[in-house]
């Protein structure tokens, strides 16, 4: 009766939270799935009138994915040059180019700056605070701030012995995107691993200074096994957020659906802004399916702990090596 009791205010207690996220995130997810598989209204030539698509099937996915769109002579067949559907691709490749690229930099970049803040050393805490400040300033300000260094004759050209045409040139956008990326999400990734870092029992490095260890084998051997489920937690975390990057290439480069720096997410508002709320939403519905597929991905075969089990995994992992070393093998031998 007692864990009965418990269950149902503990359902009591979470039910009007799952209620509100299912009504600010559930409730547009099946929207727009369902618009998905709408057609888009269309001119009546007999009245003169729009008139509901009804149901189109996997019409818009097929624009997507094929590049299949509608003739002039009314068949189907191969989008022209210029339609929104033919950028699909090009910008799902920068996308991805752009999550891989910027995740591996800031995955190393904050652990090295996760190591240098965990250490103790006078001015630690301001030192923490500092680091924190380029995540803390919004992206659109950011992009602007990077906008202005990158401009034809901004401070990053007058330090080149040549210029550099950083908005124009494909190849130097991107990586004028992926510098300002780098600098605004690496102090989250550093954050996140410092608190794996501080989960990370003292004992266990004493014991391996006993036993003559030295640096690269204690980071490899104890720092990485047991920060692994921070650092799959905040890899996972930051890949999620570059796989739906908008503001930043938007600002920085183009708005354009066809420009160097395009994303999946520019090709949402782009379509959006042409009044196509149906194939929009399908191409939302990719980019939710593909998400979630890297979620999936990430949580069941590469051990992102988003379950918090990871900290029990570290104290069995620390009992046993406590067993394994000379110290403790000579205590079990007196007792």
């Amino acid at each position: 009766m007692g864990k009965t009791r418990q269950l149902k205010s503990a359902a009591l207690l979470i039910a009007p939270t799952l209620i509100v996220l299912a009504i600010v995130i559930g409730y547009p997810i099946v929207r727009a799935v369902f618009l998905s598989f709408q057609a888009d209204k269309t001119l009546d030539p007999a009245t003169g009138l729009f008139t509901t698509g009804g149901f189109a099937g996997f019409e818009h996915y097929l624009y997507w994915l094929t590049q299949r769109c509608m003739t002039p002579r009314g068949t189907v067949g191969t989008c022209p040059p210029g339609v929104l559907a033919t950028d699909f691709w090009p910008s799902l490749r920068v996308t991805l180019f752009f999550t891989v690229v910027t995740v591996a930099l800031e995955t190393v970049l904050g652990m090295a700056m996760a190591l240098i803040m965990n250490r103790e050393f006078r001015g630690r805490g301001l030192v923490r605070a500092a680091v924190l400040v380029p995540w803390a300033i919004p992206t659109a300000v950011t992009a602007k701030l990077w906008q202005f260094l990158f401009a034809d004759r901004g401070l990053i050209n007058s330090l080149l012995p040549s210029p550099v045409a950083w908005t124009t040139d494909p190849w130097a956008a991107r990586t004028a995107v992926i510098i300002a990326d780098v600098w605004k999400t690496t102090p989250f990734m550093a954050l996140l691993i410092l608190a794996g870092l501080q989960m990370i029992p003292r004992e266990v490095y004493e014991a391996a200074r006993v036993d003559g260890a030295r640096w690269w084998q204690t980071f490899t051997r104890i720092t990485l096994p047991l920060v692994k489920p921070a650092l799959m937690v905040a890899i996972l975390f930051r890949t999620l957020d570059a796989l739906r990057m908008y503001d930043l290439p938007v600002i920085m480069i183009s708005p354009s659906a066809n420009s160097p720096t395009a994303t999946i997410s520019q090709l949402v508002v782009s379509d959006l802004r042409q009044n196509n709320f149906n194939s929009a939403s399908a191409l939302s519905t990719l980019i939710f399916l593909l998400i979630f597929a890297v979620a999936f991905i990430m949580i069941r075969f590469l051990g992102a702990d988003v379950s918090g089990s990871g900290d029990k995994k570290k104290i069995s992992w620390w009992r046993r090596r406590r067993r394994t070393t000379p110290a403790a093998a000579e205590q079990e031998v007196s007792a």
